[in-house]
């Protein structure tokens, strides 16, 4: 018989007690802890425990990175608690004025942490008088993202604060484990496995099946054609000696995104033509790796949709070089060819076919979950088991669209899993969207279409099933591949971080809590300026840097401006290029530098260009063209141009030039309004719009033409009339123009 929670905010009879999540919620409740717990098995209820013993002390924020997790968390509240009232659900669509009294009025306030970020920038919002900070998925506490500035305002200004971080997978690197508890000062790990004797009462049986299939012949050959073109191209990186270490051709992804970041820094810091061209073949690098994986582990559909992808973008006048110079290699041409004629299967989807029959045919009225890693996988596999009528089947991604593949907005994904629950559908094919905390608690069988090389996103899959009742795993594996690799890889790292967050001895916990008071006590003792704090306004698009200002002491308010990215004074305006956009906006009418810079001088008394980095020359534009530029708004305009180093020595030359306003007396003061484009820049950039036509066609189209109308009345044949539109820029026009709105 179930024994439920009592508590004079609680609805009677809504939440059961389980005494393992009643331990950790006393353990959280005395410092700020990680906890760690499988999927499945209550995070949200121990957090609603904390919540609740926190209450009387001040506002609790309960934050979840994505808009369907904030209105799961938010409409459980409202399900449990007797006063809905109390609740606030704040994501980007609310208005900010409307924010700002809901954070007012509310005792908890459900949000994505981008939000709050947002609005403690704008100063609309304060963490004075919040008792408790609830971070879900907080392993995602790392880097720039925005729990980690979240964390390190509250602890700052709350008067008491309590961390609570809740993950069922937090990394198998200890590294990142003490980044995140760094990040979020947290002083005490706590975590329970599915084997702990208080939690295996409460665990439902899950199999792990795994199927090998054998891929073709033929797809195995067009793989090969690719690998020599890959091979080449690691050739000539291990050549130009950019590299530490030789390159292996089957070097992992990781390793690879690793080695590009290296010379992305390299270049910035001591740029040569070597490092230039290495960033340049390792573009190539990628986009042939990526193709070696698809032959692999995906399939004839989605290879096949991802060479056109490449050719449209060798075609484009603004596509990418990378593309181009694949393309005209003629070994990569044969594998398309190749891959043009073949009729062969791949195998996973027919076995994914079998899988779901049998599973369904067994239980009637399953819930299937199948994950791949790439859309072009989950779109062809839709089409393919559209054929059995048992499966009802529907496509689960995320929001951004590209030129062929329309996203889902938040309001569709929610539609979505709605129907998945009641049962309009009963397979749901997801990519990574699908992995991360939904709620699907009657989940049958989870199908990994391949395995994944992270150990936080198998942990995740593997836990949509085996929640509210039995369930399966089966994972495809193609056989000799990355595939079995990446299993591996996963399940050895999956031990890791189960040894490790075992091993989290007192010692360990200790040197946290050190770590943890070492860190208040730099808090509390950060001096304030005698002549008091400098201000500065921040457009919200340079987020980032209000941060940096801000950790140096600066009072940043994000603005939206019109005209330059920051404002110091009623007479100061700051516009901030690194070295690479000022190249591109010279030619780039849509960004329209001149314009920019014109603004800014018209608007301000002291307007200055900060220019950063120092990778000036290195785009196909001629250095005189540059320095004609830089002449033109140091003398044409009178607008300084200030060069700097990096992002930190920009915000260093930012804040001293606030520090000085400041000492004259002088406030921040927004005015002025950029100027609005002419007919004739407006029509050209409507046109440009138009995916592959770009700028240049765009003049080419309305000087043959006339008029927009005329444009997107013409035929095929009347539009390739035009100079450098081709067949594909002309069917692109036709087809976005005359194909009928599906939306």
């Amino acid at each position: 018989m179930s024994s439920y929670l009592e508590h004079p905010l609680l609805r009677p009879q809504t939440v059961e007690k389980r005494l393992f999540q009643l331990d950790l919620a006393a353990t959280a409740l005395k410092a700020s802890s990680l906890i760690v717990v499988p999927t499945g098995l209550g995070k949200t209820i121990i957090a609603l425990m904390v919540l609740l013993a926190r209450l009387d002390k001040g506002k609790v924020l309960f934050l979840a990175p994505t808009k369907p997790l904030v209105e799961q968390h938010a409409n459980f509240l409202q399900r449990v608690l007797k006063e809905e009232d109390m609740i606030a659900m704040m994501t980007g669509e609310s208005a900010p004025e409307r924010r700002a009294e809901a954070w007012k009025e509310a005792r908890i306030v459900v949000s994505t942490p981008q939000v709050i970020e947002n609005d403690l920038l704008s100063r609309r919002i304060d963490l004075k008088n919040v008792s408790l900070v609830i971070f879900d998925e907080a392993h995602r506490a790392v880097g720039n993202y925005a729990y980690v500035y979240i964390a390190e305002r509250y602890a700052r200004e709350a008067a008491s604060p309590l961390v609570l971080g809740i993950t069922a997978s937090p990394g198998s690197q200890s590294e990142k484990i003490a980044e995140i508890c760094t990040n979020l000062g947290i002083e005490r790990i706590q975590t329970r496995t599915e084997r702990d004797p208080d939690v295996a009462p409460f665990v439902h049986q899950r199999e792990i099946e795994w199927v090998k299939v054998t891929v073709p012949e033929e797809l195995l050959k067009i793989r090969a054609r690719v690998e020599e073109v890959l091979q080449d191209r690691i050739d000539d990186l291990n050549r130009l000696g950019v590299s530490p270490a030789r390159i292996d051709p089957r070097a992992s992804k990781k390793e690879l995104l690793a080695l590009q970041a290296m010379l992305v820094t390299s270049a910035k810091r001591q740029p040569n033509p070597a490092t230039f061209k290495g960033i340049s073949v390792m573009a190539e690098i990628f986009k042939l790796h990526h193709a070696v994986e698809l032959a692999e582990t995906q399939g004839t559909d989605a290879l096949a949709s991802y060479f056109q992808r490449l050719q449209g973008e060798a075609l484009s006048k603004s596509g990418s070089k990378a593309s181009r110079r694949i393309m005209q290699d003629p070994r990569f041409g044969q594998a398309m060819d190749a891959l043009q004629k073949t009729n062969v299967e791949y195998p996973k989807p027919a076995v994914v076919k079998k899988i779901l029959q049998e599973q369904i045919k067994a239980k009637p009225d399953s819930r299937i979950m199948v994950f791949t890693n790439y859309r072009d996988t989950a779109s062809a596999l839709l089409k393919f088991l559209k054929e059995d009528q048992g499966i009802k089947a529907v496509r689960f991604v995320g929001q951004s669209s590209r030129e062929d593949d329309q996203g889902l907005s938040q309001k569709k994904q929610a539609e979505i899993l709605q129907k998945f629950r009641s049962g309009d559908f009963n397979v749901l094919i997801a990519t990574s969207v699908g992995e991360e905390g939904i709620d699907i608690p009657a989940t049958d069988l989870v199908l990994f279409y391949e395995p994944v090389p992270s150990e936080i996103r198998s942990i995740q899959r593997k836990g949509r099933t085996g929640r509210a009742r039995a369930g399966r795993v089966v994972v495809l594996i193609a056989k000799g591949t990355r595939d079995e690799a990446y299993y591996w890889i996963a399940d050895r790292k999956e031990k890791t971080m189960q040894k490790q967050m075992r091993g989290l001895s007192s010692q360990a916990q200790e040197s946290l809590a050190k770590e943890f008071s070492a860190r208040q006590m730099q808090i509390t003792e950060v001096p304030e300026e005698p002549e008091g704090i400098a201000s500065v306004f921040v457009d919200p698009r340079e987020r980032e840097m209000g941060k940096l200002l801000e950790a140096k002491g600066m009072e940043v308010t994000l603005k939206s401006l019109e005209v330059g990215d920051y404002v110091v004074s009623e007479r100061v305006a700051i516009e901030r290029k690194t070295a690479q956009d000022f190249a591109a906006s010279i030619i780039d009418p849509q960004r329209n530098l001149f314009r920019q810079i014109a603004d800014l001088s018209r608007t301000y008394a002291k307007p200055i260009l900060i220019l950063e980095g120092r990778d000036l020359y290195t785009r196909n534009i001629s250095p005189s063209s540059i320095q004609g530029a830089l002449a033109s708004i140091a003398v044409d305009y009178g607008v300084p141009i200030i060069p700097t180093e990096d992002q930190d020595e920009t915000a260093q030359v930012i804040a001293l030039l606030a520090a000085r306003e400041r000492k004259e007396g002088r406030e921040p003061k927004v005015h002025g309004h950029k100027t609005a484009r002419t007919l004739k820049e407006q029509q050209e950039y409507l046109v440009s719009a138009i995916p592959s036509v770009g700028p240049a066609v765009a003049r080419k189209l309305l000087r043959h033409f006339g008029s927009i109308e005329r444009i997107m009345t013409a035929s095929k044949e009347e539009l390739r009339q035009v100079e450098l539109v081709g067949p594909k820029i002309a069917e692109r026009i036709r087809e976005l123009v005359g194909e009928e709105y599906k939306g």
